[in-house]
C-alpha cells in the first residue's frame, strides 16, 4: 500500500504480523481445526499475542489513509474551502495520534511475546564475599517478593538454602501475574553492595556480591519435553536433619536433560512427587530460557547483549550503603535512599531501561 507519508522500515514486519493473523483467524473457522482442541488452543495462543500488536498496526494504517486524504485535499486546489481548512485543522490530531502509534507499535514489535509472559522463575545466588554475600542475596529476595506484593504479583517459594543469620545461598522464586516479565527482565545480572557487614568488628566496607537469573517460565504447550526419554531422573535420599523420614525415604530428586546437559537438583519438600514436579518447572524454564537465547544469538549475533539478557559476569547495579546510593551501571543512573529501593521500590530505574532496551532491540531490526 504506497503512503504519502514516509514510514519506518520495520513497518513491513507489522504488515507480515497482520497477514498472518488472518490465516490464523481462517484456519481457526475451518471444522477439522476446531475439532482439534490442542490445534486449537495453539492457534488461539498465537492469535492472541499477534492480536497485541496488529490492533494498533490497523489503527496506524486507518490513521495514515486520514493523513494522505487530508494531504490530498489539500493539494487540489479546486477543492471546497470549507473542506481544505477542515483537512488543515484535523491533521495536527491526526500527525500526533500517528506518533503514539508509531511509539505503540515500535515498543510491542520488540516486547509483544515478552508481555505475554504471565510467569517467570528468578534465581538468587550468593556470590564472593562469604556471609555478607548471603545476607545481601536475602536483602535482594526480601526486595523482588516486595516488589512483587506492590505490583499485586503472587510469589511462591521453590527452593531456598538458607545459613548462618537467616542469609541465603541460594533461591529459586517463582512470581506470577500480568506482564510479569516486563517488571523483572532487567534484573538479571551480577549486583553488588558495598556496606559495613553485621560480622564486622573493625568497622571495615566490604564488597560483596550476589547473582540474579530471570526466565520466563513457559507453558508446556512451549516447550515440548518427554519426561521419560530426554530426561535422566536420579532419585536419593535427601540429606541434612530430618528425622527418619530422610533415612527412609527416597525423596530428593535430580533431573537430568540429555540434549542441553541442563540440570536440576531438588530437595526441600519430605515428598518426591512435589519435588519432582518443582523439579520439572524449573527444567522447563532453564531448557526455555537457552532456546530462547539460542535464537536471540542467532538474530542479533552482531549485536552486544542486550539489558538484562542474564549473564552472570555482567555487574548491573552497586547498592553503596555510605553513601545511601543505588548505581545502575547500564545506564548511569543514581538513586538515593537505599531502605526504600531494598524495600521494593526500584521503579525509578526500569523507564530508563525499557527505553535504552527499546533502542538496541530496534537497532537490530
Amino acid at each position: 500500500m504506497s503512503s504519502d507519508v514516509p514510514e519506518p522500515v520495520w513497518i513491513a514486519r507489522l504488515e507480515q504480523m497482520a497477514r498472518r493473523a488472518d490465516e490464523i483467524a481462517a484456519q481457526m473457522n475451518e471444522p477439522e481445526v476446531a475439532a482439534n482442541r490442542a490445534r486449537m488452543v495453539k492457534l488461539a495462543r498465537e492469535h492472541g499475542q499477534l492480536k497485541k500488536t496488529v490492533k494498533p498496526y490497523r489503527d496506524y494504517r486507518g490513521v495514515i489513509d486520514q493523513i494522505n486524504e487530508s494531504n490530498e485535499i489539500l493539494a487540489d486546489a479546486s477543492a471546497d474551502a470549507e473542506l481544505r481548512e477542515l483537512a488543515e485543522s484535523e491533521l495536527p490530531e491526526l500527525s500526533s495520534r500517528r506518533e503514539k502509534l508509531l511509539n505503540t507499535l515500535q515498543e510491542n514489535l520488540v516486547t509483544g511475546n515478552e508481555s505475554s509472559v504471565r510467569s517467570i522463575i528468578l534465581e538468587i545466588r550468593a556470590g564472593t564475599g562469604g556471609t555478607e554475600a548471603a545476607l545481601f542475596a536475602r536483602d535482594l529476595l526480601d526486595m523482588y517478593t516486595a516488589y512483587a506484593a506492590r505490583k499485586g504479583f503472587k510469589t511462591e517459594i521453590l527452593s531456598l538454602s538458607s545459613a548462618e543469620l537467616d542469609s541465603v545461598k541460594e533461591a529459586i522464586v517463582n512470581i506470577t501475574g500480568d506482564e510479569v516479565y516486563l517488571h523483572y527482565r532487567f534484573e538479571g545480572g551480577g549486583h553488588r553492595v558495598q556496606r559495613v557487614p553485621k560480622t564486622e568488628s573493625q568497622g571495615r566496607i566490604h564488597t560483596s556480591a550476589a547473582t540474579v537469573a530471570v526466565y520466563p517460565e513457559p507453558e508446556e504447550v512451549q516447550i515440548e519435553i518427554n519426561w521419560d526419554k530426554d530426561v535422566i531422573e536420579h532419585v536419593s535420599r535427601a540429606g541434612g536433619p530430618g528425622g527418619q523420614n530422610v533415612n527412609k525415604v527416597s525423596s530428593a530428586i535430580k533431573l537430568e536433560h540429555r540434549s542441553t546437559g541442563i540440570t536440576v537438583s531438588m530437595r526441600d519438600d519430605k515428598s518426591q512427587h512435589k519435588n519432582r514436579a518443582k523439579a520439572r518447572r524449573i527444567l522447563l524454564s532453564r531448557v526455555f530460557e537457552l532456546h530462547q537465547r539460542e535464537q536471540q544469538e542467532k538474530i542479533a549475533s552482531e549485536r552486544k547483549s542486550m539489558v538484562g539478557s542474564g549473564d552472570r559476569s555482567q555487574r548491573i547495579r552497586t547498592y553503596n550503603f555510605p553513601q545511601d546510593r543505588c548505581t545502575d551501571h547500564r545506564i548511569g543512573k543514581d538513586a538515593f535512599g537505599l531502605e526504600r529501593i531494598l524495600g521494593g521500590e526500584f521503579d525509578e530505574f526500569l523507564g530508563e531501561l525499557r527505553d535504552r532496551d527499546l533502542k538496541l532491540r530496534l537497532e537490530s531490526l
